[in-house]
Formats: C-alpha cells, structure tokens, sequence
C-alpha cells in the first residue's frame, strides 16, 4: 500500500511537514506502507534556480513561476493517480487557502481512491464537497491510526 499524504503545504506554518513526517512513521512501522509526501519531495526535481527564486517569481515574474508549478502540480498528479493506494489528508484552516488539496481529492474521488480526511477544524466548517469526496473522516490522527490498526490494512 501506498499513501499520499495531502494537506496544506504553502500556506502551512511549517509546509506540512511535521504531521506527514509522523503520520508517515507510523504508516511504515505498524502498517507496512509506503508513502508519497509532496512536503519533501516538492523541490527535489527542480533546478538550483528554480529552488531559489520560484516562490518569488509567483508575484514577481509570474511566466517564469507558471511553469515551475505545472511541474510540481504534474509530478503530485501523477503520483496521486499512478502510485498511490488511498489519500490520506489533513484538512484545516491553512488548506482553505490553497487549491492544491481540493483538486486532489476531487481527482482522488473521481478515480475511485479512498481519501480519510482527519479533521483540523469543526467538521461544519469544511465545504460539502470535499466531505462528498472522502470515504471516512476523523477527528484527529490518533483516531485514524486507532482505525487503521483495527482493519487489515497491512500488505
């Protein structure tokens, strides 16, 4: 199995690294799963320029920024669809400024994927139609490790 963990990445305080980091601990020690983190891997493709400048070129040099996040947003796709078993997705307020996340799930959806959402906010506050595209929802992590260890998600 294979899990892409999505979430907030650029609006994020710490890009959505530490909960994917430990998500993916456990992921690999109880469960046996590999995991696709596009927090780690979002520049590892990119040119020493691209690295440097391209969150500048967003509202500097707009031309120069599109094509270095079709890049990432290709490279996420892909994996998503291609390599990937379940979405696993942290959802809260630093989300909600992005569109990455929302795109993913609905992708997620509509290939037959299972997204378990984990709640980072009260749950009416998250919009109809991501809620629409999971297939189970959680209100913290520990609950959703407490679910995964009772099934028989090891492979």
């Amino acid at each position: 199995m294979r899990a892409y963990l999505a979430g907030a990445i650029e609006a994020a305080p710490d890009a959505g690294v530490t909960w994917r980091h430990e998500l993916t601990q456990y992921l690999k020690a109880e469960l046996n799963w590999d995991v696709f983190d596009p927090s780690l891997n979002e520049q590892d493709f990119l040119s020493e320029e691209e690295k440097t400048h391209f969150r500048k070129w967003k509202s500097t040099d707009i031309k120069r920024f599109r094509p270095v996040i079709k890049k990432i947003i290709d490279r996420d796709l892909h994996q998503l669809l291609h390599h990937c078993d379940v979405v696993i997705c942290l959802w809260d307020e630093h989300v909600i400024q992005g569109g990455g996340t929302h795109g993913e799930l609905t992708l997620a959806y509509e290939h037959d994927l299972p997204v378990y959402l984990v709640l980072g906010m009260p749950i009416d506050e998250v919009s109809s139609w991501i809620i629409g595209c999971t297939t189970e929802i959680f209100q913290s992590f520990e609950d959703l490790k407490r679910e995964f260890s009772s099934q028989d998600f090891k492979k």
